[in-house]
């Protein structure tokens, strides 16, 4: 796939280049990270990093703060689970993040037992999906690769890239508005939906059970 090659269509407003916005899955990204591009690595990174400090936001039990910060935790946990990319299996579009995520909460576990104190029972809830993460988001989230991987490469680039930053990335609404270049988060939500929306269609030709493609995308 090539990156941003459609963005510039009639109507549409441009997105902005970067790394971050490829169209490009991330589970290419992790197979080439792999096999030791140091370039897909650090878009890996680029990628996973924001929306996992937003998740990991409020997650650091109070014991345990003021003896290391939040952000400089999750980026150790990052750089762990990287380094682990060997023993690494991606079996849905949103394995690497749920990866992400549960290294953050061993590294938070490893932090408070290195401070000699004990969470409350509910300091590390499990994994709950963001109230702003839409039903068609969530299924394709745990959509198998493949199956995903060709919808995807039957989309144009933009739609792509809106549903590799939405989905993969997990960017907010406001930041899809202000990363593409649309004139408001309404505007964004709306390419951003239709462009899942598409890519369901693309999956039903793939002859699964798809989601429900009414489902609306909330605010974010």
């Amino acid at each position: 796939m090539t990156t941003h090659r459609d963005s510039q269509s009639a109507g549409h407003p441009p997105s902005n280049p970067s790394t971050l916005l490829s169209d490009e899955p991330t589970v290419e990204l992790i197979i080439k990270a792999r096999a030791g591009d140091s370039s897909a690595l650090e878009a890996l990174l680029q990628r996973c990093l924001p929306s996992l400090h937003r998740w990991a936001h409020g997650r650091l039990p109070a014991a345990a703060r003021g003896h290391i910060d939040t952000g400089d935790l999750v980026q150790d946990a990052a750089l762990n689970a990287i380094k682990r990319l060997d023993t690494f299996e991606p079996r849905h579009v949103g394995a690497m993040q749920a990866y992400l995520r549960q290294s953050v909460i061993n590294r938070i576990r490893d932090e408070i037992r290195r401070v000699g104190r004990r969470p409350a029972p509910d300091a590390l809830p499990d994994d709950v999906p963001s109230a702003d993460t839409s039903p068609l988001e969530l299924a394709i989230q745990t959509e198998g690769y493949e199956r995903y991987r060709t919808a995807l490469g039957r989309l144009r680039s933009r739609d792509r890239e809106l549903v590799v930053a939405r989905v993969e990335a997990q960017w907010t609404v406001a930041e899809l508005a202000e990363r593409f270049g649309f004139h408001t988060t309404d505007s964004a939500r709306m390419a951003m939906t239709r462009a899942l929306r598409r890519l369901a269609t693309q999956m039903e030709v793939e002859g699964s059970p798809r989601p429900n493609r009414n489902a609306e995308t909330p605010p974010s």
